[in-house]
């Protein structure tokens, strides 16, 4: 087995155990620390297979501006305080240990020679060229998902306003 296919089955073994962990924690802040675990590795899986590209674009988006987002919508729903445990310490163990296994990946893969590491031929697009094509063929879907945000932000400022109920209109005074 060479290292890029070792450096493969490691790396997509810490994506379904971290997208697994995801789904199924019952703390909203535990699952986005998987689920960034598992956009990391993504991440890192990309540029094993030679699309650096698309590993700083997943690096960007997902990991980055996504999850704030999500980080930001968790906050702002303010969820009640968890209720300590004792092993505080082993909560953040399994994603500690999941993303040194990334990071050790990532670095075996800048540090081994590139002929050994990267099966694939490098996509010959540059990022502007990948840009315009995006935004010349799929300018809607782009422009969609820009929508998608703005709802989830507003429907989350909506879930946390505090209502205050008004007075009766019978029991207020007139104004002069």
């Amino acid at each position: 087995m060479s290292l890029t296919q070792a450096l493969f089955y490691l790396l997509a073994g810490v994506i379904t155990l971290s997208t697994g962990m995801a789904v199924t924690r019952k703390q909203p802040v535990h699952a986005v620390v998987y689920l960034v675990v598992s956009f990391f590795a993504t991440a890192v899986l990309f540029a094993l297979l030679g699309a650096p590209l698309v590993a700083v674009l997943q690096i960007m988006i997902p990991a980055g501006a996504v999850m704030v987002l999500f980080l930001f919508i968790i906050i702002l729903l303010g969820r009640e305080a968890p209720k300590p445990r004792d092993d505080s310490a082993m909560r953040w163990a399994l994603p500690g240990i999941l993303a040194i296994i990334t990071v050790a990946a990532g670095l075996m893969l800048i540090a081994s020679p590139q002929h050994q590491t990267i099966p694939l031929a490098m996509a010959k697009a540059s990022a502007r060229e990948l840009g315009t094509y995006l935004y010349r063929h799929y300018w809607p879907a782009v422009e969609g998902i820009s929508v998608l945000f703005f709802v989830a932000l507003a429907g989350a400022m909506f879930l946390v306003r505090e209502f205050k109920p008004k007075p009766d209109a019978q029991n207020e005074e007139p104004k002069p």
